[in-house]
């Protein structure tokens, strides 16, 4: 948390002046890509490789990680429209269906965060070295939750996520290699034996999966 401030505050070269002052923005519908994940007490990492579709509220991750001293492996479909959570083994053609009762959230920025400033992230000096973002704080009372947000200026994609709250402690979250679009919408069809699974009740939300 300490770095990330400090970078807030000493990074920060506002160039808003001359771009026009940034408005918050929602990453596009169909995304895919990577991502990189670690707690705050650092005996969490993992990184994954995440499929987002807004318009039919569904995500899909498969990630490995290190939890206290394990590694990890997790195959996960979350279906906000029918509230369903999967985590699929599929060496062993095997699945867990739970119920999924937290509300879908669409990467983007919310209306009521406070800009921060814009910056070049990477080097001014030659043309392709750099990338122009916005970082965005803000709250989430109902959770009692604070967050700092990194989109880039064109395209609204995301970039970094810094969360913390009581339950999950500080997270940050590093998105890489986006692509706009999905490649292959098959990853949100669970497999045949995940659908005859007993569905297990309970509070699961996105956080759940790690």
């Amino acid at each position: 948390m300490g770095s990330l401030v400090w970078f807030t505050l000493l990074g920060f070269l506002t160039i808003n002046s001359c771009a026009g002052r940034p408005h918050p923005c929602k990453s596009p519908p169909l995304l895919q890509g990577s991502l990189s994940m670690i707690g705050q007490s650092e005996d969490f990492q993992a990184i994954a490789k995440f499929n987002y579709d807004a318009l039919e509220q569904r995500i899909h991750f498969g990630e490995f990680g290190y939890y206290q001293n394990k590694t990890f492996h997790v195959d996960a479909l979350l279906l906000y429209k029918e509230g369903v959570m999967y985590k699929i083994n599929r060496h062993n053609k095997t699945c867990t269906r739970k119920e999924l009762k937290s509300s879908f959230h669409p990467l983007k920025v919310p209306h009521n965060a406070t800009l921060l400033g814009q910056v070049v992230l990477g080097s001014m000096s030659h043309h392709g070295e750099s990338l122009l973002v916005n970082s965005w704080a803000g709250e989430i009372p109902e959770h009692k939750a604070k967050y700092l947000l990194t989109f880039t200026k064109l395209g609204c994609i995301p970039v970094s996520c810094l969360y913390n709250s009581p339950k999950t402690g500080g997270i940050t979250i590093s998105f890489f290699n986006n692509i706009v679009g999905i490649v292959d919408p098959n990853v949100f069809i669970p497999p045949p034996y995940c659908t005859t699974a007993t569905l297990e009740e309970g509070s699961n939300d996105f956080f759940s999966i790690f």
